[in-house]
């Protein structure tokens, strides 16, 4: 119901940059661009300052935020209010989540939901877990599904289920014959690591630190942002990688993987996140309630 062109100004003025407003909207840069020009023609001002690779807000631009902010909240929750007097929980339900729990984890749990509250239609958008805050925290997720905790203080975390992850290699390779696995005998092995700004990578980066060295450390051969490209790349003997175990379960299997577990233990905690507001919608809540028990139960299986 709210004005899209306050949505898009929201998140450009959130994020101060337009390449990372349009990544949290998914949408296009010039897209973007052209949202906030209609705006600025609509007032007969400019909103943002732009300069040496950088945008601030105007005076007019600081005004019009404290209203967007205002606006789109009310929207939200009048269009939430109107659809829960039926007594149903219905409606759409903007989901985000990050590239492990959203491949290998939540695909049940989205299916259990639907059966259990057929008036909901989800919808799954699928990036590295810095892409999904940035999104819950831009309004254009509900909520969002990642592996490790929020750092911005406009969103509130609750913690999940527990996932361990485990050094995954080919069966060729010298670590596969070894019951365990410290993070000093990686030093010498070529690794496959994910991307900067995935929750896999914050964790075994800060892993890499407690052990004592640095994540430079390691023989780094190659980045990847998605868990089958890495799969694929480890399978060939090129190297190992640290991955969760819920991942590599059918490759084991099949034998063409082998996941060895770390000393001590890596353990992370996968989160929901969501805005800080007063409000919040039924059908937010009662996800976040289920998602918990299904994912916990799935965690301990």
């Amino acid at each position: 119901m709210a004005d899209r062109r306050l949505q898009v100004f929201q998140a450009v003025a959130k994020q101060s940059s337009f390449t990372k407003a349009a990544e949290t909207l998914f949408m296009t840069q010039p897209a973007v661009t052209f949202q906030i020009k209609q705006l600025e023609e609509h007032f007969n001002t400019r909103l943002f300052d732009r300069g040496h690779g950088k945008i601030s807000l105007t005076p007019a631009g600081e005004v019009v935020l404290d209203y967007a902010d205002r606006i789109l909240s009310l929207s939200g929750e009048l269009d939430t209010r109107i659809n829960e007097l039926t007594g149903e929980i219905q409606g759409l339900l903007l989901i985000g989540a990050s590239m492990t729990i959203a491949e290998f984890m939540l695909p049940r749990v989205l299916g259990e939901f639907k059966v259990a509250y057929p008036g909901v239609k989800a919808r799954l958008t699928v990036a590295n877990s810095e892409t999904i805050e940035h999104g819950v925290a831009a309004h254009s997720l509900d909520i969002g599904l990642i592996e490790a905790p929020s750092h911005l203080p406009s969103l509130s975390t609750e913690e999940c289920c527990e996932d361990e992850l485990q050094v995954v290699c080919a069966p060729g390779h010298p670590l596969a014959k070894l019951k365990a696995v410290t993070p000093k005998q990686l030093l010498q092995h070529p690794y496959i690591s994910r991307e900067p700004g995935s929750g896999t990578r914050e964790v075994t980066d800060s892993y890499f630190r407690d052990a004592g060295f640095a994540p430079d450390d390691l023989t780094s051969v190659m980045e990847l942002g998605s868990p089958d490209a890495i799969k694929g790349v480890v399978e060939t003997g090129l190297g190992f990688a640290i991955m969760s175990k819920v991942i590599v379960a059918k490759e084991k299997q099949l034998g063409v993987l082998v996941a060895v577990p770390l000393t001590p233990k890596l353990t992370r905690t996968l989160s929901l996140v969501y805005p800080k507001e007063k409000f919040r919608s039924r059908l937010v809540s009662k996800f976040v309630e289920f998602s918990k028990a299904k994912l916990k139960s799935a965690g301990k299986g």
